[in-house]
């Protein structure tokens, strides 16, 4: 294993310390490990949170600042954060009005959102939930009872976190998420394996001369495994299961081509010429997009892709300003 720590025991406490010391936009809570915007919550503003295990940065933490989230709590490696660090997150951020917790589909992540709810609304904090649950390369894996959440959480957190910054009530926000979550969908493969820091080895085998359609964000088995072969055959194998799974045709769409952690930018380019042509024919057409690496799983090889059926609500929400370190435009 060749990475870039002191131990692996201290990955996400040292890495923690180097946002804090970088992102003068955020202020990082290190004994709840929880990062915040590093101003407070404007008075009567929903609040919007996310988090979940570390090694899929930016995301959450990334994507805390104006226009995105108020707070995401970083798990270690892999692993869901508990629900005290979503509890600090939920109280801490409240301002009035509500908090919506956005929860990728896994089910500790879900599990510890649901009881950090529970120990809020104890303290009379109203939180609602939305479960982004949008990979369409298996119905139950691994770690989840339903479909894995991967790429649209990146969409949604932007399209929420701009109806929450405009002053829309709890209610209408979780509107907002409801219609994102139904609209997206997914789909990823990997070229590698990812290392976890802890482990010190490939979470598991994948020969030189094969790819693995439809991997989750953890290294989760996918559909099938088969010869690598070219980006053309690839972004077709990513592309048809989506169009197969919503009705896309004639709509307009916010795409993105996401690498895992390992991928070159100019692979991923690529990839997006080969996702827009075949989009193009589709008679989808795409009116913004995101490439590069958004929700990356440590080290893998390989990338995503995500389309989102998009309207004038949705479009002015996405253009709408944000400014974090893994976002950032309009101000």
């Amino acid at each position: 294993m060749k990475k870039l720590i002191n131990s692996p025991d201290d990955v996400l406490a040292e890495a923690l310390r180097g946002v804090d010391a970088a992102d003068e936009n955020v202020r990082v809570d290190h004994e709840n490990r929880v990062i915040f915007r590093a101003a407070p919550t404007r008075t009567g503003k929903v609040a919007v949170i996310s988090g979940g295990g570390s090694g899929h940065e930016p995301l959450h933490g990334g994507f805390v600042g104006v226009g995105m989230l108020d707070a995401a709590c970083a798990g270690q490696v892999f692993t869901s954060p508990s629900p005290d660090q979503i509890l600090a997150a939920t109280v801490g951020t409240d301002a009035g009005a509500g908090v919506l917790h956005v929860v990728k589909n896994y089910t500790g992540d879900v599990m510890n959102f649901e009881m950090a709810a529970e120990l809020a609304s104890e303290q009379g904090v109203r939180v609602e939930t939305v479960v982004v649950a949008d990979d369409v390369a298996v119905e139950d894996s691994l770690y989840t009872a339903g479909r894995r959440g991967v790429g649209l959480t990146v969409l949604l957190e932007k399209i929420v976190g701009a109806a929450a910054e405009e002053g829309r009530d709890l209610d209408a926000v979780v509107e907002v998420a409801n219609k994102v979550n139904a609209n997206g969908r997914s789909m990823g493969m990997a070229l590698t394996s990812c290392t976890v820091p802890a482990a010190g080895k490939p979470t598991f085998d994948l020969p030189e001369d094969q790819m693995e359609i439809g991997i989750g964000i953890h290294g989760e088995p996918g559909r099938h495994r088969e010869p690598l072969t070219g980006a053309k055959d690839i972004a077709r194998q990513l592309v048809e299961p989506i169009l197969a799974d919503h009705d896309f045709a004639g709509s307009e769409a916010i795409v993105m081509v996401n690498g895992m952690g390992g991928t070159p930018l100019m692979e991923l380019y690529l990839m997006y010429g080969e996702v827009r042509a075949l989009l193009d024919a589709a008679g989808v057409r795409v009116v913004r997009n995101l490439v590069g690496n958004y929700i990356t799983s440590l080290d893998m090889a390989g990338c995503s892709v995500t389309v989102l059926k998009t309207d004038d609500e949705l479009l002015a929400l996405w253009d709408a300003p944000v400014r974090t370190a893994g976002l950032r435009w309009g101000l």
